[in-house]
């Protein structure tokens, strides 16, 4: 087994790691929101939070989307199994769409119900979308399906991260781990 030396650079690690954090706690959060009997003052807080945090995000994936297009990732093992390889391929590339996919129809959501995204609105950026219901309850499903997709594609991405980590010990996760200065 070969060991991999080479590891991301550190804008990458920076930016996944701040991805992850926030998208970990994006899940919770709307997960929660939309129960019913919560306290109103909660909700409202996890609304805002989840809303404006998603805003954040997108700005975020547009910089790694631009920033992986510009710098290739560090090579994997020459000995990896390539159904392996393929499925790292495949998750990462599921990731970023579903991360691309979720602020997009979270924004569709709100605005084509003419809710508020607080920080936008600070901003002065109006709404873009037309008043809708029907397209704000098609956005709304997109982003329900899309969010048990990124749960699962993630709890797989973490389960191989673990297994390199803890039982190959082969490296790739020193590639991302830690976010170096």
């Amino acid at each position: 087994m070969s060991l991999i030396t080479e590891g991301y650079r550190s804008p990458a690690r920076w930016l996944h790691w701040i991805t992850a954090v926030l998208v970990l706690l994006m899940i919770p959060a709307g997960l929660i929101m939309v129960q019913q009997g919560l306290p109103r003052p909660l909700q409202d807080t996890l609304f805002i939070f989840h809303k404006n945090t998603g805003v954040i995000l997108f700005l975020l994936i547009v910089l790694r989307l631009i920033y992986r297009w510009r710098h290739k990732p560090p090579p994997l093992p020459d000995d990896m199994p390539v159904w392996q390889s393929q499925a790292a391929g495949l998750t990462h590339l599921a990731l970023y769409a579903l991360l691309v996919l979720m602020p997009v129809s979270g924004y569709i959501r709100v605005r084509a119900d003419h809710f508020p995204i607080e920080g936008l609105d600070a901003l002065g950026m109006g709404t873009l979308m037309p008043k809708s219901e029907i397209l704000a309850a098609t956005a709304q499903a997109v982003h329900v399906i899309c969010a048990f997709l990124l749960i699962a594609i993630l709890a797989l991405h973490i389960a191989a991260a673990l297994q390199h980590a803890l039982l190959r010990r082969d490296g790739i996760w020193s590639r991302m781990w830690p976010p170096n200065g």
